[in-house]
């Protein structure tokens, strides 16, 4: 095993949508042939920060992946991720008794001390760190979500929010277009986003010099733990890591280029 990485046991690995799935873990306690005891080891995490994933040895070696804390409830860590290679369609294959390895909790997480009346927006797959947010922060709380068809995953937070706001990109469910484009900046004071660059660039754009707005960034990752700088992004104070500096950014902080 890598060192640094534990191993832990699928609880399920479900397909919620089109390239959608929701895999549960816990951690190790047995000693056989498959798995081992990792002492002392329980998922931990705060909203906005991540793991790295990988398949145990046994399987097709791949880089790990960085997927976002989406919950942490009982002892069981949950995540949502989309199959887009070889790596995350390796996992989406993976059964309820399997393994992984996984390394964290890893980056810095959301601030927690808001106050006033804030605005998650989420786009795609970004809505998975959002929900356990949205659950943690003791704020009042208005969730605009987008999604290009099939919807996921809001009734996951409906209980923790006071609106939930839905578009999708061919009308089928809220909004008919982008979650840009119902997002009422003058009803916040704070506004927090993660999602597709493009989309969360349009919030950066809508809330300046509004209101802060926290970004949690997706950038590739290879390591996770700032070492191979693959992850480096501008910001107004120079080049920053993703993974050990953010993910989660103040919006005013960071440099685009166009």
């Amino acid at each position: 095993m890598k060192e640094g990485y534990k191993r832990g046991v699928i609880e399920s690995n479900n397909q919620i949508a089109s390239n959608i799935y929701e895999i549960k873990l816990r951690h190790c306690t047995m000693i056989d042939s498959v798995n081992l005891t990792d002492e002392g080891f329980s998922f931990k995490g705060k909203p906005g920060q991540f793991y790295m994933i990988r398949g145990r040895e046994a399987l097709d070696p791949f880089l790990p992946r960085p997927i976002s804390i989406c919950d942490i409830s009982h002892g069981i860590i949950t995540f949502l991720y989309e199959v887009r290679g070889k790596g995350t369609h390796i996992i989406s294959k993976l059964r309820p008794g399997d393994t992984l390895e996984v390394l964290g909790p890893l980056g810095n997480g959301f601030n927690m001390n808001l106050k006033g009346k804030v605005a998650i927006i989420s786009g795609g797959i970004g809505i998975a760190p959002m929900v356990y947010l949205a659950k943690k922060l003791d704020a009042s709380i208005d969730f605009y979500c987008g999604f290009r068809n099939e919807t996921y995953y809001t009734n996951e937070i409906k209980d923790y929010v006071k609106n939930i706001f839905i578009s999708t990109e061919d009308g089928s469910v809220g909004h008919r277009g982008f979650i840009t484009e119902i997002f009422k900046s003058e009803k916040y004071d704070i506004a927090l986003t993660c999602g597709p660059l493009p989309m969360m660039k349009k919030v950066l754009d809508i809330c300046q010099g509004r209101m802060p707005l926290y970004m949690s960034m997706e950038n590739p990752m290879a390591c996770g733990i700032g070492t191979c700088l693959g992850c480096t992004i501008k910001t107004t104070s120079g080049m920053k890591r993703v993974c050990k500096e953010g993910p989660v950014f103040l919006g005013k902080e960071l440099v685009f280029n166009d």
